[in-house]
């Protein structure tokens, strides 16, 4: 028995190792060279081998490759997975099996590092198995890394997990990256146009970026005409704004088609050069004033080695004539280049909607801006022809409230919360304050009005300096206020600016429902329209005031809050949109909500629409307002919505 177990061993020593290795080791040893020597320029057999064998354990082999966990054992040569034991330890796995081998010194290993090019390949390699895998996530990455760096051999994979995919969204982005890929690596003409159709109108980036390389030109020049089979984009006449005669011609010298030509600013700079006793090139200078004589003076020099040889004007505009100059696409399937205009014309198209969308959204939110800036001095102003110029200010504290609430309160959400009504109390306070101290001894005398409050602006801004400094404050949003609505890639508003534009409405109805359902709002129109006859029917006109006034205060503090969660609080943060307040409510029509409405609609969309015209400069956008907003005046000096009442009348 022992004879014959020793018979045996010897028998199966002498068989070849092919024959002895399991199916992925013997890939990896028929490839072995190539893998120790781990260069980029040569991996690719044996990648693609693990990759087309299909092979179980193929992708754990690939995987383990890529993150540096594939060891040779130098014992035997053989490949093996390596977890890390501690102490320089690794403990061994067969790739065929997963087998547990046992532990191994370091020392007695060979670890196999890929460079980056090298684990590129490998994830590129590792796309066909992970388009299949359980893991949802795992297969999202596939696609990305298709869609980033696919070729031709992704596309058969692609679309065999297309019919086995359980996931709608999933299957959606497949079909997506098939189409996509299909334009850059279809089997034939027909497929990459239908995947181009199938694409036209579509404004994502990814779609853009895949047809630019097919509408991608390059200018060329032919003798006499075009030549046949060219995928020609369009044909350029020299002299034209899209080629002048010297780009045209230095085209046919490098092409080989032309002799150089020396530009005419250096022929006469090497002809002043050269002059010597009253001659040059053995033509008097006199007579250089003939472009003949000139041509041969030059010809001299460039005979004489003085000079570099250059074609005369008559040889140049000859050799312009006898070739024709063109723009020929990359791609030279005419059919494909075709399809690739028609969609990138719908996409353009599309892109400009989606543009002025865009532009739309941005002109409502600067106008919720406007409105919630505005909205208290709409009140003030209108009730009392009260000119506040410490409007701003009212913002400002409002601002800083907010900022003293996060102090003491670090959950942003909640401070939020608390910051709105306490802001409301604390303007609306210095408000009615400012009303009882100041103005309420100042009515019908605008002018007085208009010094007494702008010395209150000051006075406030340099107060804010003394407490908060002149350093810029954070007021910061919560998260759930963070990044952006997107609709796709050219539309999107940020989270903030919708709350702002929920909260402009919030303060429409509020402000509405105690106009028309409170007795205060009762007792203030009664005040706007006819103050005396209010007063005669037991109103007190002095107390409206007082209450309106601390009412328009409060709602410019909220604004404030607002205001603070995108733009730097400052002292001089409500210098920003007391300019812009007054144009509102001027413009909307003095003490109307609906007139503030209107105004800061208008002005917020024309805004946006000069800055759209001229993106490079914002404050010619500010400039052209203002001169519209005078313009509009002369024609409509009540505003857009005029009041009826001492408004009016005022």
């Amino acid at each position: 028995m022992r004879i014959l177990l020793a018979l045996a061993a010897v028998l199966s020593l002498s068989l070849p190792v092919s024959a002895q290795e399991a199916p992925v080791q013997a890939l990896l040893q028929q490839h072995r060279d190539i893998i120790l020597e781990s260069s980029r320029k040569t991996i690719e057999p044996a990648i693609a081998a693990l990759a087309g064998s299909g092979l179980e354990p193929a992708q754990a082999v690939l995987r383990a490759w890529e993150n540096k966990e594939m060891w040779l054992r130098s014992s035997d040569g053989r490949f093996y997975r390596g977890e890390s034991a501690g102490g320089k330890v690794q403990t061994l796995y067969d790739f065929d099996s997963g087998t547990k081998l046992g532990d191994e010194p370091e020392s007695a290993l060979q670890q196999l590092k890929p460079n980056s090019g090298i684990r590129a390949l490998l994830r590129a390699a590792l796309v066909q198995f992970q388009l299949n895998d359980p893991n949802p996530e795992r297969r999202r990455a596939a696609l990305q890394t298709i869609q980033r760096d696919g070729d031709a051999s992704h596309l058969e994979p692609l679309r065999a997990s297309i019919e086995t995919e359980t996931d709608p969204a999933i299957k959606a982005l497949k079909e997506r990256t098939e189409a996509l890929l299909s334009i850059r690596h279809g089997e034939n003409e027909a497929r990459r146009v239908e995947a181009i159709e199938a694409l036209a109108g579509d404004i994502a980036l990814d779609v853009r970026a895949a047809l630019n390389p097919l509408l991608a030109t390059r200018l060329k020049a032919a003798p006499g005409a075009v030549p046949e089979g060219e995928n020609v984009a369009r044909q350029l006449k020299p002299g034209s704004t899209a080629l002048s005669r010297d780009d045209a011609y230095r085209l046919l010298a490098e092409s080989g088609l032309a002799k150089p030509h020396v530009p005419a600013a250096d022929r006469l700079a090497a002809l002043a050069a050269n002059i010597a006793d009253g001659r040059v090139g053995g033509e008097l200078v006199a007579r250089l004033t003939d472009p003949a004589a000139r041509d041969r003076a030059y010809a001299a020099l460039a005979a004489e080695g003085k000079a570099p040889p250059t074609v005369t004007d008559a040889e140049f505009d000859a050799a312009l004539d006898g070739h024709v100059f063109y723009e020929v696409y990359a791609e030279p399937s005419r059919a494909v280049t075709t399809a690739a205009v028609a969609a990138m014309s719908a996409i353009n198209r599309n892109v400009g909607m989606m543009q002025a969308l865009d532009l739309g959204l941005d002109a409502l939110s600067l106008a919720s801006i406007f409105f919630l800036a505005a909205i208290g001095l709409a009140i003030t102003f209108g009730v009392m022809g009260v000119i506040n110029m410490a409007h701003g200010e009212f913002i400002m504290m409002g601002a800083y409230t907010g900022y003293v609430v996060q102090q003491f309160i670090p959950n942003y959400t909640v401070s939020i919360l608390v910051a709105l009504p306490l802001a409301f109390a604390v303007t609306f306070a210095a408000g009615v304050a400012m009303e009882r101290l100041v103005i309420r001894w100042l009515y019908d005398r605008p002018l007085e009005t208009l010094l007494a409050t702008f010395g209150i602006s000051i006075a406030l801004q340099q107060i804010a300096k003394n407490i908060f400094g002149t350093q810029a404050r954070p007021l910061t949003a919560p998260a759930w206020l963070d990044g952006a609505w997107v609709l796709n890639d050219v539309v999107g508003i940020s989270y903030i600016r919708i709350a702002i534009f929920i909260l402009a409405l919030i303060f429409l109805a509020l402000f509405l429902f105690i106009m028309k359902k409170t007795r205060l709002g009762l007792e203030t129109r009664a005040v706007t329209q006819n103050a005396r006859m209010a007063s005669s029917m037991g109103i007190n006109p002095d107390r409206v005031n007082m209450l309106t006034f601390g009412l328009g205060s409060g709602i410019a503090g909220i604004a404030g809050v607002a205001i603070g969660l995108f733009a730097k609080v400052t002292s001089e943060l409500g210098q920003d949109y007391i300019v812009q307040s007054f144009m509102t409510v001027v413009v909307g029509g003095v003490g109307n909500i609906w007139g503030a409405l209107a105004g800061a609609t208008m002005i917020g969309f024309f805004q946006k629409g000069v800055e759209w015209m001229n993106p490079s400069n914002t404050l010619a956008a500010q400039t052209y307002m203002i001169i519209f907003i005078i313009i509009f005046i002369q024609f409509r000096p009540r505003g857009i919505i005029a009041l009826k009442g001492r408004a009016a009348g005022d």
